[in-house]
């Protein structure tokens, strides 16, 4: 056991001596228009300049080779795994019913966004977000039909990371996470906190729907196999629009926490 984990350790630092490498190669990553914006092919920026206006800051990147490989390694699980399945899953399953999973599973993570809008002092977004499970669990049929949002009452999503965030601590470094895609160290370190406060997950306690972590695994499969059926095609085109595919997640997710945060 203690020969795996050296091993483990090992191929970590290896990925973590590529990533500073680079950076100190190139000095920081550039964050530029060119390489972090979709630029479609007759130039146009497709309205992303206002989005991702952050475009000539530079990057502190150390991981930048381990998280390239990163997001290789899951761009091929996409393409060759997920998006199949998913692909055969909208054929079989019903638009409707996809997305009453979908409403299902938000509805089930109200401990998570109620919880995260209280730590944040958020008086109305929490009242928004017990009003919505009240009546989404209730008249929505346990959250299969999204009542409160077409009555008027918007989600207010909150999570530990967007927590942390609005009290000031920074993002930290860019992580890419395996099948999770990107991220960064404060919201990888918040994970923890997410799990526990989700039912949808497995961390022990008594809330929670699954009785291990197996159970737990499976219903994150499904929720991303369904999530995916809802938005076929879209992955690709960005894709196809990209000049440097892993600089646009990292800059993509980064300006989307940002104003998450903000909000």
């Amino acid at each position: 056991m203690k020969s795996y984990l050296m091993r483990l350790l090992l191929l970590f630092a290896l990925f973590i001596y590529e990533g500073m490498a680079a950076d100190l190669e190139n000095n920081g990553s550039s964050v530029a228009c060119a390489n972090g914006v979709a630029v479609s092919e007759d130039g146009s920026d497709n309205g992303f300049d206002e989005e991702f206006s952050s475009c000539d800051q530079k990057v502190y990147d150390p991981l930048e080779g381990y998280n390239r490989w990163m997001t290789a390694f899951n761009d091929k699980l996409f393409l060759y795994l997920l998006d199949p399945v998913a692909d055969g899953y909208s054929m079989v399953v019903p638009q409707p019913v996809r997305i009453g999973i979908s409403n299902v599973i938000n509805n089930l993570k109200f401990p998570l966004y109620f919880s995260n809008n209280l730590l944040q002092l958020k008086a109305e977004g929490s009242a928004r977000e017990l009003a919505r499970f009240i009546i989404n669990s209730t008249i929505g049929l346990l959250g299969l039909i999204d009542v409160a949002t077409q009555i008027g009452i918007k989600p207010a999503r909150e999570d530990f990371g967007q927590t942390l965030g609005y009290w000031g601590v920074g993002s930290g470094i860019p992580i890419v996470l395996p099948f999770l895609g990107p991220s960064n160290l404060r919201d990888t370190l918040s994970l923890g906190a997410d799990w526990a406060a989700s039912p949808l997950s497995y961390t022990g306690g008594s809330y929670q729907i699954p009785n291990n972590a197996l159970e737990a695994s499976g219903i994150k499969a499904v929720e991303m196999i369904n999530t995916t059926s809802l938005h076929l095609g879209e992955y690709q085109s960005l894709k196809k629009d990209a000049l440097d595919w892993y600089t646009f997640l990292r800059n993509s997710y980064e300006e989307k926490r940002r104003k998450e945060i903000d909000e």
